[in-house]
């Protein structure tokens, strides 16, 4: 570990303080698997993994709510509970180091999603005012359940939810998906075999004939996807085939998609656009007004504040809110975060815990700072 530890780090702790949070710190090696199962396609490319001497994958830190709620889970504390932390993450980057500072704050076990998602975005906000001061800062929400309520009022099927649920955050992948929903793709050619049993949406059997033609291949089924992975994977592609969606709720989706609009006005954009296209929204649009009055309680800047309908962030575990602050005019985010209340429940706690939080990228922050006139 060669980063330097920024200069700042004592006045962002001292905030997390002042926050009421309790720091922690979670070990640089972390169990792999459940950065390569939760964390994204976008951040599993760039984990550095390692095998311990009994043969367990591991990874270089890659960020901290993965641990931080593993940590969680372990120690068995209550909640609510909010955790702070400071230190350094490992990845590989396309601009800056591979070793760099993130600190941030991990909200776990408030009920009141409305208020913990309004103070996440406003402890992101504080700590960059306290380390940028003078600095106007630009905030871009977007919000992962009102875009799936969009979906299923729209009555795609489960298949086709998931694909684009997985897609949303990531440009490219949304517009091909679009795209194939637009004009599906002709069935590839499959055996005789596979395709009936594709066909049947016989996953147990579908899995077994695979399993059977590895083991001929003298392929290991643990080198890569499982065999019951594989099946379902083809099912549902060909279950996406057989769906094409009206050129009204086609168009509809695109409108949806479009919406853009500061947080002052969103509630009545996405009012407007369920009214016109014949939709119900349900709780999905009354959580969102509720955030909306709670972001604006806080006292947050409104003109900065913006909602884009496509936005999203490329890391798999989010399930609500989601944003990014960057400075005004900047192309890189200095902050990040969002909610993830499947997230602790996945990674093995007994009942569910809603969570929140955020992280920012301290090596940026630094060199704005330095940059500063």
């Amino acid at each position: 570990m060669t980063s330097r530890r920024p200069a700042i780090a004592a006045d962002i702790t001292s905030l997390f303080a002042e926050r009421n949070t309790h720091a922690v710190e979670v070990a640089v090696l972390q169990p792999a698997d459940p950065f390569l199962d939760m964390a994204g396609e976008d951040l599993r490319r760039r984990i550095f993994l390692t095998e311990s001497e009994t043969g367990q994958t591991l990874c270089l830190r890659p960020e901290f709510t993965i641990p931080v709620c593993l940590d969680h889970i372990a120690s068995q504390a209550g909640t609510p509970r909010r955790y702070s932390y400071l230190g350094e993450v490992f990845r590989q980057r396309r601009e800056g180091g591979n070793e760099f500072f993130q600190a941030g704050i991990e909200d776990l076990g408030d009920r009141d999603t409305a208020a913990a998602d309004a103070r996440s975005l406003a402890d992101a906000h504080a700590l960059l005012s306290l380390t940028l001061p003078g600095r106007s800062l630009a905030i871009t929400l977007g919000d992962q359940t009102v875009f799936e309520a969009v979906l299923a009022a729209l009555g795609l099927p489960r298949g086709w939810r998931m694909r684009l649920a997985r897609a949303f955050g990531s440009a490219s992948m949304l517009e091909a998906a679009l795209a194939d929903l637009a004009n599906p793709p002709r069935n590839s050619q499959l055996s005789g075999d596979v395709a009936t049993l594709v066909l049947d949406g016989d996953v147990e059997g579908l899995a077994a004939h695979i399993a059977d033609g590895m083991e001929e291949a003298g392929l290991s089924a643990s080198a890569g996807r499982a065999p019951a992975d594989i099946a379902r994977r083809l099912i549902e592609k060909a279950e996406l085939r057989s769906v094409r969606l009206s050129n009204e709720a086609f168009s509809a989706l695109k409108d949806f998609l479009a919406i853009d609009v500061a947080l002052g006005g969103a509630t009545a954009a996405l009012e407007s656009f369920a009214t016109g296209a014949g939709l119900s929204l349900g709780a999905a649009l009354d959580n969102f007004a509720s955030r909306a009055k709670a972001i604006e309680a806080h006292g947050l800047p409104a003109a900065t504040i913006r909602y884009d309908a496509a936005f999203g962030r490329p890391l798999d575990y989010y399930t609500g809110l989601v944003f990014e602050i960057a400075a005004e005019g900047g192309d890189r985010p200095l902050a990040g975060g969002g909610r993830y209340d499947r997230l602790l429940t996945l990674l093995g706690a007994k009942k569910p815990i809603p969570g929140v939080g955020f992280s920012v990228w301290l090596d940026r922050i630094e060199a704005l700072r330095g940059s500063a006139p």
